[in-house]
């Protein structure tokens, strides 16, 4: 569909079909983007359950959603993306709920860490989380998201555009971290993933695809809970002249998750000044993000260090 097609309003959520019976899987559900999805999912009646690392603040994000979406179902199992353990586990646990997954989103992050920090597996925390946590998740989940014929989901981010390509001698940044560096090279990753993901499963004749999105500049807690204290202020500011709303910003999402709209293997999101807020509809792609050689690349490096298998269901749709 050509961006000319969403019309100069863009995309809204009222153009969403009827999603009884649907079933969606969002991490980073419990705030900002994530919860304002989980919302307009589960006003059209579908289910909806969030992954989220605090269960206490996923509690409470369940009882906001219930509230604001009573035509929903709305469920939440513990994910931590920053230990793969927990990964499996997260997988585990919605294999066990779900046969058929409609829509798996991942949309969890964090930005611009100001010291270099490790996952627990001894990964850089912003690429660990980012790409290689949700490579993994996104892989043992795979055959229910194919069964259903469904979607998965990428959240980029503009800031995709700042990173020339990817550090394969350094991926992981111990010399020269830099913290907006490597969260553009993070978000680099996510989108080369949608992309590389979505071809091999059109090769391979699957019928779940890929589909890639950025919220532009939204206001959520990511500008705080990353780069710190000392850097709130500032975020404060630039928010304030900048940002559009949390709901706002989930609309790209939710078009890729569910809107008829949506092509595979597109990116969407605001189409106004420098992408940070506006109308939604599809997004520019970076050069980098377009380089197949490095998206291969990254793709064979991120199996080895997680273990995800694809194979299985790119053999099996083929």
């Amino acid at each position: 569909m050509s961006a000319d097609a969403f019309g100069p309003g863009g995309w809204t959520e009222d153009r969403l079909p009827d999603l009884s019976g649907k079933s969606f899987l969002i991490t980073g559900g419990n705030s900002g983007i994530g919860i304002e999805a989980a919302r307009m999912l589960g006003a059209k009646g579908a289910h909806a359950i969030i992954a989220c690392r605090n269960p206490e603040k996923a509690e409470a994000a369940l009882e906001k959603l219930r509230g604001a979406a009573p035509a929903g179902r709305f469920e939440s199992l513990t994910l931590d993306l920053a230990d793969l353990a927990s990964v499996r586990d997260a997988a585990s646990q919605a294999r066990s709920r779900l046969e058929r997954i409609d829509g798996l989103v991942n949309n969890a992050g964090i930005m611009m860490i100001p010291s270099r920090t490790l996952t627990a597996d001894g990964f850089e925390t912003q690429f660990g989380v980012n790409h290689l946590g949700h490579f993994l998740f996104a892989a043992l989940l795979a055959d229910r998201v194919e069964a259903a014929g469904g979607r998965f989901v990428i959240v980029a981010s503009t800031a995709s555009k700042f990173a020339p390509g990817f550090r394969f001698s350094d991926l992981m940044f111990e010399n020269g971290y830099s913290p907006t560096r490597v969260y553009a090279q993070s978000k680099l990753a996510n989108l080369s993933f949608a992309l590389e993901l979505d071809r091999r499963l059109a090769a391979a004749g699957a019928r779940a695809r890929a589909y890639a999105c950025h919220p532009g500049w939204s206001d959520t807690a990511l500008q705080y809970t990353g780069p710190g204290e000392k850097a709130a202020p500032i975020f404060r500011v630039l928010n304030g002249i900048f940002s559009q709303t949390a709901a706002l910003g989930a609309l790209p999402t939710v078009l890729c998750a569910a809107g008829r709209e949506a092509n595979p293997g597109g990116y969407y999101g605001p189409r106004g000044f420098m992408e940070l807020k506006g109308p939604v509809g599809a997004a520019k792609i970076p050069a980098a993000a377009q380089d197949r050689a490095a998206a291969q690349k990254l793709w064979e490096i991120s199996e080895r260090l997680t273990g995800a298998d694809w194979s299985p269901i790119l053999r099996a749709a083929a």
